[in-house]
């Protein structure tokens, strides 16, 4: 384990302080974590599963990431993802995931066909998740800032497609945890400001290191104090240290308590995702708490998407259904 992350859980606590973060938990505007509104031609095609989930506080979207090894793969094309979510799945909104179409950002045909495509199956577009494109949280002023312009493409990508946000990433290469807060407090706030401009959110997600301590990032949202900066809280992505075990095997070193974590983080959500990876003969996530979890969502007052992101080793499409299933079991004895 590096120094810095030796100081993390010391140095966690006083950033928390140093920052203000205390005092600043609030929560935002109503705004994309309201449900859209949907024609009745629209209503009358849903299945009765999905006529269940509208029974939900939540709606139910799926993400990109659930099927990454296929789009990889070649197996399944990003242009057929939302037919593959409304076809196989009963969906009607997807996440995308700016890997799996990087180089088209601003290519207005292909992005166009992907709307096309997406309005013609009566879909809902939600967000992008951006990876790759630099550390919004990087002490060096002249990488954070490159950070930042790359991520403009996306948020007016995302505009086009009519997704209400994207989700990024508060990271840095190096600094101790109060200095990757301020440098992301700037990061995310010029970034904001850009997305602003074009009525497209600015999410941050649960996504490693720093970003993965509820307080943490609770704070630096707190600070960068607009609203349209949130977080995507992610149920599974809780792991501050990664690290191998004898047999070079992953394993998380240092992970934050998701119940607590979620918790904090919920009052800024702009959306949720419903991470799992394995199921037992009853049909839970062995391992998450999804009842406890989705409590913590309805008492954050959140009606927004509920994203699913499978992404254990065994089938995917059993996995995404899965995962479905317990959303709306778990989320209707709530209801």
């Amino acid at each position: 384990m590096s120094n810095n992350r030796r100081k993390f859980i010391k140095t966690a606590g006083q950033t928390a302080l140093s920052l203000g973060f205390a005092s600043t938990f609030a929560v935002p505007m109503i705004g994309c974590s309201s449900k859209p509104k949907k024609d009745e031609s629209t209503v009358n095609e849903e299945s009765s599963a999905i006529k269940t989930s509208k029974e939900l506080f939540f709606d139910i979207s799926l993400a990109q990431w659930s099927l990454n090894r296929q789009l990889r793969a070649g197996e399944l094309d990003n242009l057929n993802f939302a037919q593959t979510a409304k076809d196989r799945f009963d969906i009607h909104a997807v996440e995308y995931v700016n890997q799996f179409f990087a180089d088209k950002a601003k290519d207005m045909d292909y992005l166009g066909e992907m709307k096309k495509r997406t309005d013609d199956l009566g879909m809902t577009n939600v967000l992008i998740m951006i990876d790759r494109e630099g550390g919004l949280a990087e002490l060096d002023a002249a990488k954070r800032n490159e950070a930042i312009e790359n991520h403009y493409k996306w948020v007016e990508a995302a505009k086009f497609l009519g997704c209400h946000s994207i989700r990024v990433n508060a990271h840095s290469s190096t600094g101790t945890a109060e200095e990757v807060a301020q440098a992301a407090v700037e990061g995310l706030g010029k970034l904001t400001e850009f997305g602003e401009q074009h009525g497209v959110s600015i999410i941050v997600e649960n996504h490693g290191g720093y970003s993965s301590n509820g307080q943490w990032l609770s704070g630096v949202i707190a600070q960068v104090g607009k609203d349209m900066c949130g977080t995507l809280p992610d149920f599974g992505n809780f792991c501050i240290e990664r690290g191998r075990n004898e047999n070079d095997e992953p394993i998380c070193l240092e992970e934050y308590d998701r119940y607590k974590g979620t918790k904090e983080l919920m009052p800024y959500a702009k959306g949720v995702s419903a991470k799992a990876n394995k199921f037992d003969e009853n049909g839970d996530e062995p391992e998450i708490d999804f009842r406890r979890l989705l409590k913590i969502v309805k008492d954050a007052n959140f009606t927004g998407y509920i994203g699913i992101e499978f992404e254990g080793p065994t089938d995917a499409y059993e996995g995404i259904q899965a995962t479905k299933d317990l959303l709306i079991k778990a989320g209707s004895e709530l209801s």
